[in-house]
């Protein structure tokens, strides 16, 4: 009798190649599905070796269980403070092991509630760009050691940052006539959580005015809290900069402090809206 193993890895057998394959005509019995990956980069295999016994004659092929089992790993990824997660690629992976595995980890994003995935390649693992790509990633920016690829879980227009060399955050003071100031909680961001009240506060999109935005700002979210309260809070008594914040605010409604005003000018080198940014009230003498 001579033995002749056969590994699956990953391929379908049925019994018209398997008789190609062994030079006679046999019959393949009922076995458990294969799932192939590669352990060494971090996750599973699963695959089964199988004997067959031929001679000259016709027979059945016999299955021996020997069996490796090992489950696929999600990538490994961080929370970042918006509701999405960040992969660092740090070890090296077959694209189309890469490819599994991510398709994996975004179904259980999404069984999680996640928004954006950020994906940094680093120069060495750039073979996983395609799989990334194919798989719905776009190019957000490019570093000389590394590539970030980003990707929208809930699909539709994404609210994920452009790159940029800087980013310019507005805040906006309101108070009305009761000395009520408008403040906000976050539902993302650093504050998320922790029951502190804060002016309005964003980023100023590509070629926006600082007015237009901190207008913006203020139209996205609403609740009024008497400016004393908000004052009070020990985020605000303990942090130097939001102290100093309040302080000016504080002078500036009881009319001791002029600050900066924006004062619309025109230009002769551009037809576009100009704002000149400067002590309004010490330069007229008032």
């Amino acid at each position: 009798m001579m033995l002749r193993r056969i590994a699956l890895l990953g391929c379908t057998i049925t019994n018209g190649n398997l008789s190609s394959l062994l030079g006679f005509s046999a019959k393949i019995p009922t076995w458990p599905a294969v799932k192939v990956s590669s352990s060494t980069a971090g996750y599973s295999i699963r695959y089964r070796a199988m004997s067959a016994s031929a001679n000259s004659t016709p027979v059945n092929v016999i299955a021996e269980n020997e069996e490796q089992v090992q489950e696929f790993k999600q990538l490994n990824a961080v929370n970042d403070r918006y509701g999405g997660v960040i992969v660092e690629m740090s070890e090296p992976m077959d694209p189309a092991a890469f490819a599994s595995s991510l398709r994996a980890s975004i179904a259980q994003w999404r069984h999680q509630g996640k928004k954006g995935v950020w994906i940094k390649l680093p120069v060495q693992h750039v073979n996983l760009v395609e799989a990334a790509v194919k798989e719905g990633f776009w190019f957000h920016h490019a570093e000389p050691n590394y590539l970030m690829l980003a990707y929208w879980i809930p699909g539709g227009t994404h609210t994920l940052p452009a790159n940029a060399s800087h980013r310019v955050g507005v805040g906006a003071f309101v108070m009305n006539e009761k000395r009520e100031v408008l403040v906000v909680q976050e539902n993302t961001g650093r504050f998320r959580g922790t029951g502190v009240w804060k002016f309005p506060t964003g980023v100023v999109n590509e070629g926006e005015d600082l007015c237009t935005a901190a207008v913006r700002e203020v139209k996205e979210e609403t609740a009024w809290m008497p400016f004393e309260e908000y004052a009070a809070q020990p985020f605000v008594q303990t942090n130097e900069l939001s102290k100093y914040i309040v302080d000016i605010c504080k002078a500036k409604e009881d009319g001791k402090y002029s600050g900066f005003v924006p004062v619309p000018t025109s230009s002769p080198f551009s037809d576009e809206k100009n704002y000149m940014y400067f002590n309004y009230r010490d330069l007229n003498g008032q």
